[in-house]
This record gives C-alpha cells, sequence and structure tokens, in this order.
C-alpha cells in the first residue's frame, strides 16, 4: 500500500515540478521588477551626483558674493 501512495506522491510532485518550469508568466513579472530596481538604482545616484554639482554652484556663488566689498 505504501507503494501505490510513494508513486501517487511522485507523480503529483512532478507535474508540479514540470509545470513550474514551463509557466514563464512569473518569471516575466520578476525580470520587470529587477529592471524597474535597476531604473530605480540608476536615478537615485544620478539624481544625487546632480544634487551635489548644484550644491558645489551654490557654494562657489556664496564664496564670490562674500568676498565682494560690503557683500554678506
Amino acid at each position: 500500500m505504501t507503494s501505490v501512495v510513494d508513486n501517487i506522491e511522485e507523480s503529483v510532485m512532478k507535474s508540479l515540478f514540470n509545470r513550474f518550469v514551463r509557466e514563464d508568466q512569473g518569471q516575466d513579472l520578476i525580470e520587470y521588477a529587477l529592471l524597474a530596481g535597476f531604473i530605480s538604482l540608476v536615478a537615485v545616484v544620478a539624481i544625487t551626483n546632480v544634487g551635489k554639482g548644484v550644491n558645489g554652484v551654490y557654494k562657489n556663488i556664496d564664496t564670490q558674493v562674500k568676498a565682494i566689498p560690503g557683500g554678506s
């Protein structure tokens, strides 16, 4: 009796594994999620670098204004 149950369980597991391997809808979702994460990471790095550049420009302007006689 145990042999029949083992064969049924093995058959069910094989069919579930085959279905999991053949279906690619979940794979597409994961690929899009990874792509969105990568784009977000690139955007954060780019915005951070632009912010540092703009900050440098304003510090330069501030330094030049303070060097003017009567500048604050």
